[in-house]
């Protein structure tokens, strides 16, 4: 699980690339991102999108000193189900 550090005023996009997981040509046809925990002032999915082998969301918020687990679920082209998530650290930088 990879950790990366979010500044709690920052709104800005992460991204998972499926394609290396996945060579046999699958396809990303839905993603879904979810936070945890997930709290009224915690970090939230502002927006999200995804293409054949990408998916990204925009991360905003997040209380300083705070840990959070994003996590993206993805349903792949024959129907197969995955999912990755990262560490988010908010600190002010």
């Amino acid at each position: 699980m990879a950790m990366v550090v979010k500044d709690p005023d920052a709104r800005i996009d992460y991204e998972f690339d499926w394609a290396a997981a996945y060579p046999d040509g699958q396809a990303v046809v839905a993603s879904e991102w979810t936070v945890a925990p997930d709290r009224g002032d915690g970090i939230e999915v502002a927006a999200a999108a995804h293409d054949l082998t990408r998916t990204t969301a925009t991360l905003a918020g997040g209380v300083a000193g705070h840990v959070y687990r994003v996590t993206n679920r993805v349903t792949l082209s024959d129907g197969q189900i995955d999912e990755r998530s990262m560490t988010v650290r908010v600190e002010e930088r």
